[in-house]
């Protein structure tokens, strides 16, 4: 696909004014980006985005339908602080995926890496730490405070309990749930 410098934005998309918008970024109908968002350069909204809070997109991210990306975290601790979301590059975030930004007292950002891939409805738990290269398939989830090291893949349905960490290249069975950290390379059913 050829890069374009142009951004496009849908008439019925709304970008609030204070939002950084980088060059050749696509934004589809019905798309909302808030004022503390940055979108870095050829990134596609596809349509029905939310991005929210103070979140910043790597650059050639791509989002799909009904994702809402940077919404405050889903603790009780949480007070309302300007907490982050961070993505890297070259990422696919497909429907309904769901991350949401920091707490306080845990550093106060999630952080995804570069040339990952989430697919349907997966979740990114407050204060999370997802490296590169990681696949999460349809509804994975991660509680919060996770640490999810380089290439580590999930099955569909699994899910990871808060404060666990996933070691490098690690496998998730599909419906598995853990509780413990994996080390690196290990597989988990």
């Amino acid at each position: 696909m050829l890069e374009t410098t142009e951004t496009s934005i849908d008439p019925t998309a709304r970008v609030a004014p204070e939002a950084v918008i980088g060059k050749g970024v696509t934004i589809g109908p019905y798309c909302v980006v808030g004022p503390n968002v940055v979108i870095g350069d050829h990134c596609r909204l596809i349509s029905h985005v939310i991005v929210g809070g103070h979140t910043s997109i790597g650059r050639g991210t791509s989002i799909y339908s009904f994702a809402s990306l940077g919404t405050p975290p889903q603790s009780v601790k949480y007070r309302g602080g300007p907490t982050r979301l961070i993505i890297g590059d070259d990422c696919e975030i497909r429907e309904s995926v769901t991350m949401n930004t920091g707490t306080e007292d845990a550093g106060g950002v999630t952080s995804v890496g570069d040339k990952c891939l989430f697919m349907v409805s997966t979740h990114v738990g407050h204060d999370c730490i997802v490296g590169n290269n990681v696949t999460m398939a349809n509804n994975a989830a991660l509680g919060g405070h996770c640490l999810v090291e380089d290439y580590v893949i999930f099955g569909g349905n699994s899910a990871v309990h808060q404060f666990v960490r996933i070691g490098e290249g690690a496998m998730i069975a599909g419906m598995t749930g853990i509780g413990a950290d994996v080390i690196p390379f290990g597989f988990a059913i």
